[in-house]
């Protein structure tokens, strides 16, 4: 007898490639997998694929909210024209400015270094998780980290200056994810998932609320480095009311059509309706704020970026830095590290435009925002 298989729905650019294919469905296949909903920036990565949501009834799969839970965006607008940056000398100080207040992997020394309280006093749910969280939450927190997370100051249509960051929960939420997954009891799917009601779903459950606090605090400490910055170069103020947040590697219970389910995201962002959300292109491409449609077949969610178009390993194979700097045109960023970030150049990455043409049904763009600045560190 054949086992149950998930309906999957998806919102496609193109079609899956065969590996993404197998890897849908794959997951489709587990025992308590109730639905699958596939995002048009969906690309393969280890276990489960980055650009769908997964929804069980029972059952906590860690793989499908990946290492870094809580990644996510955050953005903050200001009162002054993003034309403020058009000079080559303003943008080097900017970024001199933004090296200094926001560090790419850690910080250099304890003192001064901290969490905030309420993070502090919380205690994860093993010896080893506190072990790791007193040796390394403080030393990473408010920083940016490697990859696809990114510091961007952008213009939009009335060219008023933005900021926005790309950033998670660096190395605790890895931490989290190895700690509880080898708990988990293998499936069908090659997954290891845990009892939603068990103590061991109930801790990793504690560990990621936890883990999504320290990511959008994380996010705030940079937003602040980099609006004082900014006030210290332009002489100029954010509006703090304009703040954006949100995140898309979590897991959250649900109801959806009378059914209450555990809704895994990993790389997708919660888009019920009317909810504010933030989807980034690439690093030369524009952004845009949306508000979700809350479409059900969803399980209201959308893409949370561009989706990469190629592996890393083929990007930086196949994009050399005169391409980079081609596709960069118009953007300032560190001519310096263009070496290391060919992977993460525009081309390795989907057409944004493409990926939200096919999510129309999920969300609604309430602003359209081009790149003026990057900062990465590749």
């Amino acid at each position: 007898m054949t086992a149950p298989t998930a309906v999957i729905e998806q919102w496609l650019v193109e079609p899956p490639t065969p590996k993404v294919r197998r890897a849908l469905a794959q997951i489709a296949r587990g025992p308590d997998v109730a639905r699958v909903a596939v995002m048009p920036d969906v690309h393969l990565s280890a276990d489960v694929c980055v650009g769908v949501a997964l929804a069980t009834t029972s059952t906590l799969y860690p793989a499908a909210v990946g290492g870094d839970i809580g990644c996510g965006m955050a953005a903050l607008a200001f009162d002054a024209p993003a034309s403020r940056l058009a000079e080559a000398r303003v943008a080097a100080q900017v970024l001199d400015g933004l090296y200094g207040a926001i560090p790419i992997m850690r910080h250099a020394r304890r003192r001064g270094v901290g969490l905030p309280q309420p993070l502090a006093d919380c205690e994860l749910s093993t010896p080893s998780l506190r072990a790791v969280k007193s040796r390394e939450a403080g030393l990473q927190f408010g920083t940016l980290g490697r990859g696809n997370h990114f510091l961007e100051l952008q213009s939009d249509q009335d060219d008023r200056l933005w900021l926005m960051v790309h950033s998670g929960s660096r190395g605790m939420g890895q931490a989290i994810r190895q700690a509880h997954e080898h708990r988990g009891v293998r499936d069908r799917t090659g997954l290891r998932g845990l009892g939603a009601e068990s103590d061991d779903g109930r801790a990793y459950l504690r560990d990621v609320q936890w883990a999504l606090r320290y990511a959008a605090a994380s996010r705030a400490r940079m937003l602040a480095q980099a609006t004082r910055v900014l006030a210290r170069v332009l002489a100029i103020d954010a509006n703090e009311s304009s703040a954006i947040e949100c995140h898309h590697n979590f897991v959250r219970r649900e109801s959806h059509d009378g059914q209450t389910l555990w809704v895994h995201r990993k790389g997708a962002l919660s888009a019920r309706e009317d909810e504010v959300g933030i989807i980034p292109g690439s690093m030369g491409a524009v952004s845009h704020h949306v508000r979700g449609r809350g479409c059900a077949a969803a399980l209201c969610s959308s893409s949370h970026g561009a989706g990469r178009a190629m592996a890393r390993g083929v990007a930086r194979r196949r994009i050399s830095v005169d391409r980079l700097h081609e596709q960069m045109r118009g953007v300032w960023f560190d001519h310096r590290i263009a070496e290391r970030l060919r992977d993460e150049a525009p081309s390795a990455y989907k057409e944004i435009g493409a990926v939200m043409r096919a999510q129309r049904a999920l969300t609604r763009v309430e602003r359209t925002l081009r790149p003026v600045l990057v900062f990465k560190g590749g």
